[in-house]
Parts: structure tokens; C-alpha cells; sequence
């Protein structure tokens, strides 16, 4: 019995090492000799997938493109030995403190390179305390390759270590929606501006003559019934930065973020971003909540409204009621601007740090494999979706297929330190820029931003910084009563 069972044993390893071996089908990348996986599952975690173990959720009838999708995978799953399985961990904003658990537990279950091994999806936003702790480990394998996004790529890079990657072109985020009937009705052809921004005479001032044009009073009441703009005051600061050639921070050639708010390209975009909020947006309506412009918009009372593109080209957007016809172009470009240019901020894909070297390196080389083009099939217009059914077709082929190109996308490093909120939110777009003007605001703020800069730069601790802070602050209160003290009383 000890010998059959031995017998059986032996054949099996040699069906396995043959089928490692094979070679692999006409269009298939060539067979990784020795990668194996033991019979493993490497999960890729997202926030939306819902695939398992027996990958039950396959369509049942699938197309010829999806068939040749399950085929390739299933090649992949049976020539390295591996279960392969993309599902959601969390949800958006969950999957970070999921990988901080990971992290803490060395691996899942505990089991670190022992156990089965995965990958994690985290949104742009989370990347600052990802990055700050070390919770990913860096990618080894040749990333040259067209498919590996640059943006991120370089967004994340730390001491020359790129520790998150990001597979395709870019998801486009800042854009301009504009309002077909409105347009028409104030004599304008909105296919006007998509000329210019064809021809590159798309510009602040282009936009800026279009708004004069629209916003009117229609009942001569003395109020204005159709505005300019509308939407969030805080993404149009943003857009246009980019959208001028500039942006609030860069990263140098060793991944220090630096300061770039006070370039006078930047400080020129911010003061466009006031000149044009004042004059042109319908103002903040007294009790109304802070999305109030979403309504407002769908309601037809103005041309643009500034905002991001998953609010009108995503299944299940926000304008998918809207009853008026919209198209969208990118933010024009401003005067210093070569070119368009729109925020790029795409999901990041990294490997725990609780792995060797060795098994981080097969986890990337199966990633990899898994995020191949499929062989026989053609995924350059995959991207399209559903999109024609929201908007007009030059919404689509002209302004979301430029925007995913990396010329006409601009890393935002405000995220390498935290979320737009937490660091551009009360320090210069919640106000200040408003009531200081922006080169004014941004000077009183750069003592906060060279905080956020040294922790991520590794000059300084939290600690340290938060030290030095109380310090000062104890400093300023002793000679503020200092002061009171010695002051002559009053008469």
C-alpha cells in the first residue's frame, strides 16, 4: 500500500512539474520556470469585487471577450499552481485599517509568508499614513512596461522605493460639465468648446467670455436667474492650479515632497479660482448643506459646474436624473500652461509588509500575469463602459480619452500628506484665499505645511513636531501675559 501510494505521489509531482513546463498557449506569455505557489491563494483585495475561491460569480453565459478572459485565468491558476481570487476586503474607507491589521497580525491569519498571501487596494487619499508607516513592502519586478501607470508610480515613491503601483491609464478626476440648453439658450453652440479645446484655444479667458454671455437676468427683476458656475469652490481651486502648469507640492528626484503652492503660477491660479467664484458662481444660499450646489446644478440654472468625472460619466451618477443634456471638457488652460493638464488619483495596489523578499516578489510576478492584456482580445476600448449612454460622443472620445493620457495628467502629492481637507482645507481654501488673498494665505500657512513635509520627508517625528509645536505655543501664552501684565492700567 506504502508503495502504491508512493507511486501515486511521484506521478503527481511529475504531472505538476510537466504542466509547469508546458508551453504555454499561442499569445500567452512565456512559462515562469519554477514559479510555483504550492496550491496557494493570493488574494487581490479591493473595495467592489465580489470573486471567491470557485470563482462562482462567472457570468454564465459569457461573451466571446469575457470567455477568453476566464480561459487565461484559469491558464494562470493551473500553470503556476495558485488560486487567484479578487474581492472586496472592506470598503473605501475600511480596506486601510484592514491593512494596518495585516500588517500587525504579520499576514492573514498570522501566518505571514505560510499562510496565503495578497495584495491591497487602497484609495489615493490613505496613502500618506500608508506611505508614513511603512505598511508596503517595494516593488522589485521591471515596471517599465506601458501598462504600469507613471503617475502613481512615481506618487509612490519613497527613498527611491516605488511602494504602490497602479495598473492602466489614468482615471480622470477634475473636469468641467457644462449645461447644453442653457448654453443654447444664450446663443452659444457647445460644440464650440469642444473646438477649442481641440484647436488648444481653450482657455480662462475663452471660459471666462462664455460666462459674460450667459449669466443674465432673465425677468429684469434685478436678480440673476442663470449663473456662470456652480459646483464645489474647492475642486475648481484645485483644477486650476493644475490646469496653469502648477500644483501645491512636488516631489524631487529622491521622493522629498517640497513646496510648489508659492510658485507664481500657482498663486495666479488661486487668484483666477477667486476672480471667477465671485463674479460668476451663484453664492451659497443662507442654511443650505454643503453640497447644496448638486441640486442647484441639476436644476439648469447655470453653464459649468466644476467637479469630477465620476459625478456624471459613472453607472449610477449623480447627474444620471439630470433632465437636461450635459457635456463635459477639461478645466481650460491658463496662461502658463503648455498644455491641459487635470488631477490624477488613481486606486494603489501594494503588498503588505510582512512578507520575505522572495515571496513579495512572486506575488508581483503572478499580479503581473493576472493584469496582462488577455491574449486574443482587444482591451483598448474597455475604458468606454457605458459612457456613451450618459453624455454626447466628443464628451467621451475627445475630453475622458485625452484626460487618461499621462501628458494631460499632473500627480497630486496634497495627498502624500493627507487628504485635501485635512491639509489645503483651513489653512487656504476654506476662507483664507477669500479673505486674505491667496499669496498672503499661503505665506501664513507654510509653517504648517513644513510640519506635514518633515514627518513625510523623515526629517522630523510626529512627535517631534508635535514638541515643538506645544513649545511654542506655551512660549507665545507666557509673553502674552507677559505683556498684559506690564501693560499701564487703563484710566
Amino acid at each position: 500500500m506504502k508503495k502504491i501510494l508512493a507511486l501515486v505521489l511521484a506521478a503527481m509531482m511529475l504531472l505538476g512539474m510537466c504542466s509547469a513546463m508546458a508551453e504555454a498557449p499561442e499569445g500567452y506569455p512565456e512559462v515562469i520556470e519554477g514559479l510555483d505557489f504550492g496550491g496557494r491563494t493570493v488574494y487581490i483585495y479591493d473595495w467592489w469585487g465580489n470573486d471567491d475561491a470557485e470563482h462562482s460569480t462567472r457570468q454564465a453565459e459569457p461573451d466571446a471577450e469575457t470567455q477568453a478572459l476566464y480561459d487565461y485565468r484559469d491558464w494562470l491558476e493551473a500553470t503556476y499552481n495558485v488560486k487567484i481570487v479578487e474581492t472586496a476586503l472592506s470598503d473605501w474607507s475600511g480596506n486601510p485599517a484592514e491593512l494596518t491589521n495585516i500588517n500587525m497580525n504579520g499576514g492573514l491569519n498570522g501566518k505571514g509568508d505560510e499562510g496565503d498571501w495578497c495584495i491591497i487596494a487602497i484609495a489615493a487619499d490613505f496613502a500618506p499614513a500608508t506611505l508614513k508607516n511603512d505598511l508596503y513592502m517595494p516593488w522589485t519586478i521591471d515596471l517599465s512596461a506601458e501598462k504600469w501607470n507613471p503617475v502613481t508610480t512615481n506618487f509612490m515613491t519613497k527613498d527611491g522605493k516605488v511602494l504602490g503601483v497602479h495598473v492602466g491609464k489614468t482615471e480622470p478626476r477634475s473636469c468641467l460639465f457644462f449645461n447644453k440648453r442653457v448654453l443654447e439658450e444664450a446663443g452659444i453652440d457647445w460644440n464650440t468648446i469642444y473646438d477649442m479645446q481641440a484647436d488648444g484655444t481653450w482657455t480662462w479667458e475663452a471660459w471666462e467670455n462664455i460666462m459674460d454671455q450667459v449669466q443674465r437676468d432673465t425677468d429684469n427683476d434685478g436678480i440673476i436667474d442663470i449663473y456662470g458656475l456652480t459646483g464645489s469652490g474647492d475642486d475648481m481651486a484645485v483644477a486650476l492650479v493644475f490646469a496653469n502648469g502648477a500644483s501645491f507640492f512636488d516631489k524631487d528626484e529622491n521622493g522629498k515632497i517640497t513646496l510648489a503652492v508659492d510658485s507664481q503660477a500657482a498663486l495666479d491660479a488661486l487668484d483666477e479660482r477667486v476672480k471667477v467664484w465671485d463674479k460668476y458662481a451663484c453664492p451659497t444660499p443662507e442654511g443650505a448643506n454643503w453640497d447644496w450646489f448638486k441640486t442647484y446644478w441639476e436644476e439648469g440654472t447655470s453653464a459649468f459646474y466644476a467637479g469630477q468625472t465620476w459625478q456624471g460619466f459613472n453607472d449610477g451618477a449623480e447627474m444620471d436624473d439630470m433632465q437636461d443634456e450635459w457635456g463635459a471638457v477639461m478645466v481650460p488652460k491658463g496662461p502658463n500652461a503648455e498644455t491641459y493638464k487635470a488631477m490624477a488619483c488613481d486606486n494603489i495596489y501594494g503588498i503588505p509588509n510582512v512578507y520575505s523578499p522572495e515571496v513579495s516578489e512572486k506575488i508581483q510576478m503572478i499580479y503581473d500575469l493576472y493584469t496582462d492584456d488577455v491574449p486574443g482580445t482587444d482591451s483598448e476600448d474597455n475604458w468606454i463602459g457605458n459612457k456613451y449612454n450618459k453624455t454626447d460622443e466628443r464628451a467621451v472620445d475627445e475630453t475622458y480619452a485625452m484626460m487618461r493620457e499621462p501628458e494631460h495628467s499632473a500627480p497630486n502629492y496634497t495627498f502624500n500628506l493627507g487628504s485635501t481637507n485635512d491639509v489645503l482645507g483651513s489653512a487656504l481654501l476654506w476662507g483664507p484665499i477669500n479673505s486674505k488673498g491667496p499669496a498672503q494665505a499661503v505665506e501664513e500657512s507654510k509653517g504648517f505645511w513644513q510640519d506635514l513635509m518633515d514627518v513625510f520627508n523623515g526629517v522630523k517625528t510626529q512627535e517631534e513636531v508635535d514638541a515643538e509645536n506645544a513649545a511654542e505655543e506655551a512660549a507665545a501664552a507666557a509673553a502674552a501675559a507677559e505683556a498684559a501684565e506690564e501693560a499701564p492700567a487703563a484710566e
